[in-house]
């Protein structure tokens, strides 16, 4: 019985590691902040509340605002706007934080409604009489789900006695006002920012995949600057679980682990009878992992975001290139000796135990304020998990408030603006931006010729996309608009001199001899 016992475990936990990865999704543990209630009275005082693993936490900064619980759509199910409800703060004025009650509808859901309707903030009350949970992303990945890249407030889960004591001040008539600060949401243990990605070599697990990857190509530039100016200590981590005893011998483990079960990854397509498998996978981790020893022990940390990101581009799944071929290739194009990394590597054939792969595991476990590691990807800043979007600028901005005041280093006060990746510049046809700091920088491909001013590209010898016709039709369009200008413009000289001659001659006539005359208060000039 105690025997069967175990193995039902076994199974079960083996089971729970393939929904973890399958889902990509988890628990991440509570990250707890402090809620400042200023007022009523009543209720003044500091309470705990836990972020929302979405929108964007003001990290480094602080926010206040005046709660308000809408009298319909209490839930946030739906879209304010079918209630002609809206939280948008007058000018000068507080910014709003909606309270809602949990239930019916996910949390993104809820903030999403509260962003559009203009809540700066989502408190979400909680409906029952527990711990703080964290509030994350839905589990599926649906096509009306486009809105999670777009939520922008932060959001915070409260306790239900919280909740309930803010809706009973409100409905006595007694505003509420309410203080977040993400200033100390971080720890600032010294003068060097460290932090960890826990990522993965796999590109083929969908929309997920796509974003990581997005993130590693765009932030690699600001991770360099930090790591080289040694402002930061970076730290690459891989998930990896192990295959259960009494499944040693069965062909899943087999195809999804190396070194006699002892480190696995789930199948990338979840189908074992096509692809990849997860053996490929960990092992292609594993080579990842130990090219940051090798850089880091050789002072230059810095290259592992060269090759994860060169990988990513030339040794794609699809391509049937995920390989160590293609990746020993990428290692030698960055002048690395690969004789080194293999010897990290190891043999994954052997039923003995990995140093890398095994340091991998211990790290996962929780310790001190940072819970356990479970979901992909994940960012410890600090030893603090992340909350907010997988992206340069969010991410950037956490890293940058992980800094005692004065120690931030350059590009923490510039915090440039990649306006070629907001696409808000170099947007004719046959235009190339490319993001510089503090600007950008506009091309045309080809023989054409930039034009800033009109943000156009023209040919430099009248054969280019812009025939001088339509160059001609331009400068047309543009006299044109100039004659219209100076017509407005004399016609307005013009009543403006006529008002000042009637003005003037009113001064010397007897105004109220004429029988159709009026006060001067009240005449059109």
């Amino acid at each position: 019985m105690h025997l069967s016992g175990r193995i039902m475990t076994s199974v079960m936990r083996w089971v729970m590691v393939w929904w973890w990865w399958g889902s990509c999704m988890g628990r991440f543990v509570v990250e707890k902040n402090n809620l400042r209630v200023t007022s009523p009275e009543s209720i003044r005082g500091v309470y705990e509340c836990a972020l929302g693993n979405f929108g964007v936490p003001q990290y480094g900064g602080s926010m206040s605002g005046s709660v308000v619980y809408p009298k319909a759509n209490q839930k946030a199910c739906k879209n304010f706007d079918d209630f002609e409800v809206s939280f948008r703060s007058r000018v000068a004025g507080l910014p709003t934080f909606v309270l809602v009650d949990r239930g019916d509808c996910y949390f993104t859901l809820k903030a999403w409604n509260a962003q559009r309707a203009g809540a700066a903030t989502i408190l979400v009350a909680d409906n029952r009489p527990e711990p703080l949970i964290t509030m994350d992303a839905p589990e599926d990945e649906t096509a009306d789900a486009d809105y999670l890249q777009n939520i922008t407030i932060p959001s915070a889960l409260l306790s239900r006695s919280l909740g309930s004591a803010i809706k009973t001040a409100i409905e006595r008539g007694e505003p509420v006002h309410i203080s977040l600060d993400w200033r100390e949401a971080l720890p600032h243990p010294n003068d060097r920012v460290a932090y960890e990605l826990w990522t993965n070599s796999n590109d083929e697990c969908g929309p997920k995949c796509d974003a990581q990857i997005r993130f590693l190509k765009r932030f690699k530039g600001a991770a360099q600057i930090l790591e080289k100016g040694g402002y930061t200590r970076f730290t690459p981590h891989y998930i990896t679980w192990y295959c259960p005893e009494a499944f040693l011998a069965s062909r899943q483990c087999k195809s999804q682990c190396i070194n006699g079960g002892r480190y696995c990854a789930p199948d990338p397509e979840q189908d074992f009878s096509r692809g990849y498998n997860g053996r490929d996978v960990i092992v292609q981790n594993l080579r990842q992992a130990c090219f940051f020893r090798v850089m880091n022990e050789s002072g230059k940390p810095w290259l592992w975001w060269d090759y994860v990101t060169d990988f990513a581009i030339r040794c794609p799944m699809k391509q049937e290139k995920y390989n160590k071929l293609c990746a020993d290739q990428v290692i030698r194009s960055l002048g690395v000796d690969v004789s080194k990394v293999d010897k990290c590597i190891g043999d994954i054939e052997a039923n003995t135990e990995n140093p890398v792969l095994r340091a991998e595991q211990e790290a996962q476990v929780g310790k001190g304020s940072r819970g356990d590691v479970t979901i992909l990807p994940t960012i410890v800043i600090n030893n603090r998990q992340y909350r907010g979007k997988l992206e340069r600028s969010a991410v950037l901005k956490a890293l940058c408030s992980g800094f005692r005041e004065t120690t931030e280093p350059p590009i923490c006060l510039t915090e440039d603006v990649n306006e070629c990746e907001e696409k808000t510049v170099c947007q004719c046809r046959g235009c190339k931006c490319k993001n510089t700091w503090g600007s950008y920088e506009c091309s045309c491909s080809g023989s054409l010729l930039y034009i800033r001013e009109h943000d156009i590209c023209i040919s430099k010898d009248a054969r280019g996309d812009l025939s001088w016709g339509v160059i001609w039709i331009i400068i047309m369009g543009m006299g044109a608009a100039a004659l219209g200008a100076y017509t407005v413009y004399k016609y307005r000289i013009r009543t403006y001199m006529d008002s000042e001659i009637r003005a003037i001659m009113a001064q010397y006539m007897p105004l109220d001899n004429h029988p159709n005359s009026q006060p001067s208060s009240q005449l059109e000039l």
